[in-house]
């Protein structure tokens, strides 16, 4: 089991070096890739693309959504690449952390000038 703290701060560092190598400016699929390539180089296990069902009133539902990675089966991340992080995206996150039993979420916005002003970090 990874110590949470480390484990975020690994992630963080991944997301810097493609972050680094790319910029700003591209769509979130290819950070997605690179980070997964990142990922891989650090040998931190990841899941890529879980999909995310609803249970309503006891009935589980598949509504077709999908977190962008788990890292260790600990931390959620939800990339994005848009002008600035909304209210709406740090909802989402929480929700997707509520949902999956996840406790530690982070938001990475890959379209800023420095990563770090990007990086939200939530914990339930």
């Amino acid at each position: 089991m990874y110590e949470h703290q480390a484990l975020s701060h690994s992630i963080i560092g991944a997301a810097i070096e493609v972050h680094r190598e790319l910029g700003p400016g591209l769509l979130e699929s290819a950070y997605e890739e690179c980070l997964c390539h990142e990922l891989g180089l650090r040998s931190l296990p990841f899941r890529r693309q879980v999909p995310l069902p609803l249970t309503y009133k006891g009935v589980r539902l598949d509504c077709g959504y999908r977190i962008d990675l788990i890292v260790a089966d600990t931390i959620l991340l939800e990339l994005k690449a848009v002008e600035q992080t909304l209210p709406i995206h740090e909802a989402q996150l929480l929700t997707y952390l509520r949902l999956s039993g996840i406790k530690i979420g982070l938001i990475i916005n890959f379209n800023v000038p420095v990563l770090k002003d990007g990086i939200t970090r939530r914990v339930l």
